[in-house]
């Protein structure tokens, strides 16, 4: 899906220490986010990273946090709390990291969206059962995330492996087989604007059909979407309800509304408490960038009530984006620093194109010595094109001179730091891509 907008080597169990009825991973002692090499089966060449805090809880929960197109694991470890969450609750995280064009995961081919067909949901069942091989897992609290390509990942994780996921949380996603395609496709333009209608008992067939013959319980879903989605437009969200309550046989009509910040409406179905079956949150005026309110997602699982003896020594990661606050402006205040430093900056622009569109996959380099706290990035497009939607940014104008501000959680670029942005535009013919860039007015090298 190429439109949307990251090493354990150590065998065995974890020894419990009685003294403060904990596991303690040894290969992860200094909480640090570590890549494995090797996970097992890995039909789609995924990159897979671990977080295992100081201290975990004596049989820790797994929590499969996946990144948006263009991003990383890495890039989604640092940009959300869940790992500084699980410093303070004891559960593991795994980060997979998408490798194809794009970095966007396959949820539109026919082996994706079936339990053991391969590609990615395969690759990441791997991590799943590599880390439960390891450590003294609880087998029954097994949990899926994402943000936009990685919401809908978790769409399909919960249809493929209801046996192996106890809930999810999906920010900004579509529902399970929405995006499917044909021919190799990797987008599908009826399910991003939300002309894809089904009845829920049709969308709940696609869920069953994902894994014929299973009969035991389904996961728990927890669904956040902003009316003004400009990539994967707002309709997915109620589709996306449709489908998870059919699935847990429910009605369409909440059994609880209400309002937990002001421009959000929460409904729940099945239940009125805070692990309703289903639970989905409309967030007014809020567009595809929408906040990760990862405390949010920690509650709905269950697992702010697990916690290790001790607290953990480390310090915990600032939140990128409140657990709760307004929502995000679409434009984002000025940058506060001064071009990059000595090394300058480099940029990264891959174009994805077909007969009247294309998307740009661009990467962002700080070659400084020093951080860069609030960015611009300044390009002109070819003539012809006009971007239609975007991610990770805001862009402005649409076409001509554009300009690219960070959203609110991918402001700091660190030294020799990345990050990723993109956006989808309409072309007349000249599908090239711009000639040069500016980062906070200083010239960057095209790479």
């Amino acid at each position: 899906m190429r439109r949307l907008g990251q090493v354990l080597g150590a065998a065995g169990v974890a020894a419990a220490l009685a003294l403060v009825g904990l596991t303690v991973a040894t290969p992860a002692s200094a909480a640090t986010l570590t890549e494995v090499t090797s996970f097992g089966t890995n039909p789609s060449n995924l990159r897979m990273h671990l977080y295992v805090p100081d201290r975990v809880a004596a049989r820790p929960a797994i929590l499969v946090a996946v990144h948006y197109c263009t991003g990383t694991g890495p890039a989604f470890y640092s940009g959300t709390q869940f790992a500084s969450l699980a410093d303070r609750y004891g559960y593991i995280v795994i980060y997979p990291s998408a490798t194809r064009s794009g970095q966007c995961f396959d949820v539109y081919s026919p082996q994706a969206l079936r339990r053991d067909g391969g590609s990615d949901p395969v690759s990441i069942l791997s991590m799943v059962r590599y880390v439960q091989q390891r450590y003294n897992t609880d087998p029954a609290r097994v949990f899926a995330t994402g943000v936009s390509s990685g919401a809908m990942m978790t769409n399909v994780l919960l249809g493929n492996y209801p046996d192996v996921f106890a809930a999810g949380a999906a920010f900004a996603g579509v529902p399970h087989s929405c995006f499917a395609t044909t021919g190799g496709s990797t987008w599908n333009s009826e399910c991003a604007n939300g002309q894809v209608i089904r009845t829920a008992q049709q969308w709940g067939d696609l869920v069953r059909g994902a894994y014929p013959g299973y009969s035991g319980s389904r996961p728990r879903m927890q669904l956040w979407h902003g009316t003004n989605d400009e990539t994967l437009r707002y309709p997915n969200f109620g589709e996306e309800i449709k489908q998870w309550t059919n699935v847990h046989g429910l009605s369409q009509t909440p059994t609880f509304t209400d309002t937990p910040q002001s421009g959000y409406t929460r409904t729940r179905y099945g239940g009125s408490g805070g692990t309703a079956p289903v639970e989905a949150i409309s967030m007014q005026g809020v567009p595809h960038n929408l906040p990760v309110n990862a405390a949010e997602a920690i509650r709905f699982f269950g697992l702010n009530t697990d916690s290790p003896t001790n607290p953990p020594t480390t310090t915990p990661r600032p939140p990128t984006t409140p657990p709760t606050g307004n929502p995000p402006t679409t434009t984002p205040p000025p940058p506060t620093t001064t071009p990059p430093a000595a090394g300058g900056c480099t940029v990264g622009y891959t174009v994805n194109a077909w007969s009247s569109g294309l998307t740009a996959a661009i990467t962002i380099t700080n070659r400084g010595t020093s951080a860069i706290n609030g960015w611009t990035l300044s390009f002109t497009l070819p003539s012809g094109q006009t971007i239609t939607s975007g991610w990770n940014a805001s862009y402005s104008p649409t076409s001509g001179a554009v300009t690219a501000r960070n959203a609110s959680y991918n402001g700091t670029i660190g030294p020799n730091a990345s990050v990723g942005i993109g956006f989808q535009a309409n072309h007349s013919g000249n599908t090239g891509r711009p000639s040069s860039f500016t980062l906070n007015g200083a010239n960057c090298t095209l790479t």
